[in-house]
């Protein structure tokens, strides 16, 4: 059997499931989930390997009306990374019901797509029977996909098939990346994005897209089997950093324990994790400070 090998865009509306979807198909972690819209910022490669394939996924941030200069960078990379992919993948919250949102980002990435798209169905874990099939056929109708799969990325059930799925629309070569490489992300950002998956976890309606991480300076110590690691959690207003902070230091000290529990296992040593908040005001809306925080 030959060998296939690509590149996978996934494209959908905010809060579908998309991060949860490519880290249960890689196997591994690759990008934060969060209840919270607009979780992913960047294109995200997670890279999952079989016996006869290599499949390359772009998670992308979730397609919206944008209301700040972050909103339309975000969109923007999403055009960016779906035109350049082998094949579509457009994930639907099944659960919530295909409306208007999904019929957005079909409009927008689909019909210019020259290649296969395949569409999944997420969260039938939630569903009965028949209300599957009726957001099947209400999915179906969004495109002219090749293949439209049900799927639940917390249970993993069809997983399985749409992972054969997106291989079958693949091209035939060699791999891409080596077998033991999961990401393309450089490890501070990786840790950047730990630090804020946990302040998402914690922060208050008002915070998720206030909140920005920047790792300031990161010393692997391999004598002594520790990491050191210092980042800064931005907010937009004063505030916000009382609500990060907490009383006594106690929010901010929550973040930095569930992240280390996180970090050090993947960076399989010991992490020292000195994490301080800045005020950085309405760096939302100014370029000069996204382009700052790298975003």
């Amino acid at each position: 059997m030959a060998f296939r090998a690509g590149f996978v865009g996934v494209v959908g509306r905010p809060n579908v499931g998309k991060s949860t979807i490519v880290n249960a198909l890689v196997g591994s972690k690759v990008s934060i989930v969060a209840d919270k819209p607009q979780t992913t910022r960047f294109a995200v490669r997670g890279v999952a390997n079989g016996p006869d394939r290599q499949i390359v996924f772009v998670d992308t941030p979730g397609l919206h009306k944008p209301r700040t200069p972050l909103g339309e960078r975000l969109n923007r990379r999403v055009a960016e990374s779906a035109s350049n992919v082998d094949a579509l993948l457009l994930v639907v919250d099944a659960a919530a019901g295909v409306g208007r949102g999904d019929a957005f980002v079909a409009d927008r990435e689909l019909p210019g797509f020259a290649g296969q798209k395949v569409c999944a169905a997420n969260k039938i874990d939630l569903l009965k029977r028949e209300a599957v099939v009726r957001e099947l056929e209400a999915a179906a109708r969004l495109a002219d996909f090749d293949h439209v799969v049900p799927v639940s990325g917390r249970t993993g059930a069809g997983l399985g098939g749409l992972i054969d799925v997106l291989a079958s629309c693949l091209p035939e070569g060699d791999p891409l990346f080596p077998a033991d490489q999961v990401t393309d992300l450089p490890l501070e950002t990786r840790v950047e994005e730990i630090v804020r998956e946990k302040a998402l976890a914690v922060a208050r309606e008002e915070l998720p897209h206030s909140i920005a991480v920047r790792v300031e300076e990161m010393d692997v110590d391999d004598a002594a089997d520790l990491a050191r690691i210092s980042c800064t959690v931005y907010v937009e207003r004063d505030s916000q950093k009382g609500m990060v902070v907490g009383r006594g230091g106690a929010t901010i000290k929550r973040i930095g324990t569930q992240a280390r529990a996180e970090l050090e296992p993947m960076l399989g040593r010991h992490v020292f994790l000195d994490l301080r908040v800045k005020v950085l005001r309405e760096w939302q809306r100014d370029p000069s400070a996204l382009d700052r925080l790298g975003l």
